[in-house]
């Protein structure tokens, strides 16, 4: 084998391929892994990459719920800054919500926009999800030929008024158009009437805040969602899931062959209600953070199986919508800004649990890439793309909101001491440095 077989070679004692981590060889060829072989065997690169005792490489992560704002929002988060951010944190693929920029993506005019805006400022993979809305349903197969990942919906006011929530028959009628394409649903799933009943949540008090989105308006729209699912045989997906008492009846509803799949969030699954200081609106999200026991619940649902992923949700806003000054959780933006976050946040709450990191990769890497069909991404092996993460899962570090990639500085996690660190991230072979944008604009079913 000429010393020139391979464009780049990683060798480590602890690389996690698909068949688990174990000490091996990478070598890269033309942004594609090409062979992966136990340590020792001599490979042979242009670039050789030693790892340390205490790093292993990892599979870059897949974010499928990133809400970059671009054009439009873009003072709240850009694609050049959020790809950095998404970068800092091992995450080498994003898919782009379709809310949030002006004009959302529920049209291909609006599609294009968004490509053209991304386009040479991407420091990851940027795919696009499309938007479903009261009276564009005749929108959705040209949106489908144009390369978008699925279709987001809402079932009560998104929070912006350029992007209306679909009633039921609506629901329904769209995912019987998706069914025809067999395209994907995701639904942000809270029943508006439920919220309308419940307590207003005016002030500082994070309780009141809670109490004005309760678990049963979550377990409503997802009933709601479940049944409609059933009855089209499309495609479904639960965005952020907070409320475990909706559990029994996702589980039910996959044992019975319903087509549903479930997230959840590093929000839900680090922070409590209890924890959160009156006033303190970075942790103001919708659905919001819920109480510790409900936390708990949420972990066994992924350990299960009935939970499939962990996204981001990353939702940021300038620091004045966050309404700062008077703390008012009715006044202040909904969404936690995290992306770059993630990877550390769930292994410091699972190696607490004996959760295994191969397990952690697994939900936030090969299971997002799955859920968007992505059949080149999410997992370290032949063929796949070289997108790698070097980290060290016995590193520490505190969050310091102030050196964070993404555009506005306020997170909730700042102060927050975490295990793990992203020392080097690679896409396509090529280490991301920040100042050379090489992302690409992917297309379901190919870039």
């Amino acid at each position: 084998m000429s010393e020139e077989s391979f464009d780049l070679v990683i060798r480590g004692q602890r690389v996690l391929a698909a068949a688990g981590t174990a000490p091996r060889e990478v070598g890269v060829r033309l942004g594609k892994i090409a062979a992966i072989e136990p340590l020792g065997s001599g490979l042979h690169g242009a670039d050789v990459i030693e790892l340390a005792d205490d790093e292993c490489l990892l599979p870059g992560l897949v974010d499928t719920h990133v809400h970059v704002n671009e054009p439009g929002r873009t003072d709240w988060e850009g694609f050049a800054s959020a790809t950095r951010a998404a970068a800092a944190g091992g995450v080498t693929t994003i898919i782009d919500m379709p809310l949030n920029s002006i004009p959302p993506t529920t049209t291909v005019d609006g599609l294009k926009l968004k490509r053209a805006a991304a386009e040479d400022q991407a420091f990851v993979d940027v795919g696009f999800w499309g938007g479903a809305v009261p009276g564009n349903k005749t929108d959705l197969r040209p949106l489908h030929d144009e390369g978008v990942f699925g279709f987001k919906c809402f079932l009560l006011p998104s929070g912006v008024d350029e992007f209306p929530q679909l009633d039921a028959g609506e629901l329904e009628a769209d995912l019987a158009e998706l069914k025809s394409f067999d395209a994907l649903m995701i639904v942000h799933a809270e029943d508006s009437r439920t919220i309308d009943r419940a307590p207003h949540a005016g002030g500082p008090e994070y309780a009141k805040f809670l109490a004005s989105r309760p678990r049963g308006a979550e377990n409503e729209a997802i009933a709601e969602v479940i049944e409609r699912a059933r009855r089209t045989g499309a495609r479904a997906h639960i965005l952020h899931l907070s409320s475990s008492d909706a559990l029994p009846l996702i589980a039910s509803a996959k044992r019975d062959g319903v087509r549903l799949t479930v997230e959840t969030c590093p929000h839900y699954l680090t922070l409590t209600a209890e924890e959160i200081p009156d006033g303190a609106t970075a942790f103001k999200c919708c659905p919001p953070i819920r109480e510790a026991s409900n936390r708990e619940l949420l972990w066994k649902g992924l350990q299960d199986g009935t939970i499939d992923c962990i996204v981001s949700d990353h939702s940021p806003s300038t620091l004045d919508l966050k309404d700062l000054e008077n703390g008012d959780f009715a006044v202040a933006w909904g969404g936690v800004s995290s992306l770059q976050l993630g990877l550390s946040l769930i292994w410091t709450e699972a190696r607490h649990r004996g959760i295994p990191l191969e397990q952690v990769v697994s939900w936030l890497s090969r299971k997002p890439a799955a859920l968007a069909r992505l059949t080149n991404k999410g997992q370290l092996a032949p063929g796949y793309d070289a997108d790698f993460c070097i980290f060290a899962p016995d590193g520490t570090f505190v969050v310091d909101v102030t050196r964070l990639k993404h555009k506005n500085p306020i997170t909730p996690y700042d102060g927050k001491a975490l295990s793990g660190v992203v020392r080097r991230t690679f896409l396509r072979g090529q280490e991301i440095d920040g100042r050379t944008p090489r992302g690409r604009l992917l297309r379901r079913g190919g870039t």
